[in-house]
């Protein structure tokens, strides 16, 4: 099983504060994987460097067997799909759904002049239906609701096949109802074992799909643990993690966390 992403002490320093320090870390093809960690912990950080739309300052980074620093990056990230709040603030909110999958076919946000084959179109109303979004092809992207634009953000990220798919934090920001039907969802595209490896940033264990296989935590831009999730999901690790006494539980395929009582 080789390696889609593979980071060798890689730190990432802004204006002398390092946002991630001495990182190693690899995910393997077929793994679906979530980074866990409070705000500011560099979770986003290190998706934008799996990207390859940031380039750490110091150690070396391998995306798809491409090295970064070596490799046209304008012909690797057709490879990688993204979904997450950077790229929905770059989509015109008044494309339609289905205008907004398809523009990622030629890599762009916005339709232009571009003419769409039959079976482009076929993909996008696939995808769109796997999550679904059948009953709003024709609605304006602006007018979704946040669960829509985040279903329709990942239909999007699928359209040009990839290699690796990264999702950042896709239940924030959404009700309930919104989540759960997400969670599944996703559940159900990590459990397809034709789907790209996938990595996931979030902050919450209720948000981990059914079928993802790895967990990542870091706090302050240090990893604290890396590997399967059934070794390093423990109430021990993510305590370390948040800075408080946090117990994890695991019903059937879902996870859970909550503080301990404080005391009197």
């Amino acid at each position: 099983m080789s390696d889609v992403l593979e980071l060798v002490d890689v730190s990432v320093v802004r204006e002398g504060r390092a946002l991630v320090e001495q990182v190693s870390w690899s995910v393997a093809e077929g793994e679906r994987w979530v980074i866990l960690g409070p705000n500011g912990a560099g979770k986003t950080t290190l998706l934008n460097v799996a990207s390859s739309y940031l380039f750490p300052t110091s150690g070396a980074v391998q995306i798809l067997g491409e090295k970064l620093g070596g490799v046209d990056v304008f012909e690797l990230r057709p490879r990688i799909g993204v979904a997450g709040i950077a790229m929905a603030d770059k989509l015109p909110h008044g494309q339609t759904v289905l205008e907004t999958v398809l523009t990622a076919a030629y890599g762009m946000t916005a339709h232009w002049r571009e003419s769409y084959e039959a079976v482009d179109e076929e993909r996008a109303r696939a995808f769109l239906d796997r999550l679904g979004m059948t009953d709003y092809l024709d609605r304006k992207f602006g007018t979704l609701s946040e669960g829509e634009r985040k279903r329709t953000l990942i239909a999007r990220a699928m359209m040009t096949d990839p290699e690796l798919l990264l999702l950042d934090e896709p239940a924030a920001g959404l009700d309930l109802g919104g989540r759960e039907d997400l969670v599944r969802r996703l559940g159900r595209l990590a459990r397809d074992p034709y789907a790209p490896s996938m990595i996931m940033v979030t902050h919450h264990v209720e948000e981990i799909p059914p079928g993802f296989t790895h967990v990542l935590m870091i706090r302050q831009g240090k990893v604290l643990a890396a590997g399967p999730m059934e070794t390093e999901l423990t109430s021990r690790n993510l305590s370390h993690c948040f800075g408080l006494p946090l117990v994890v539980e695991r019903n059937g395929n879902r996870w859970t966390a909550q503080g301990l009582p404080m005391s009197r």
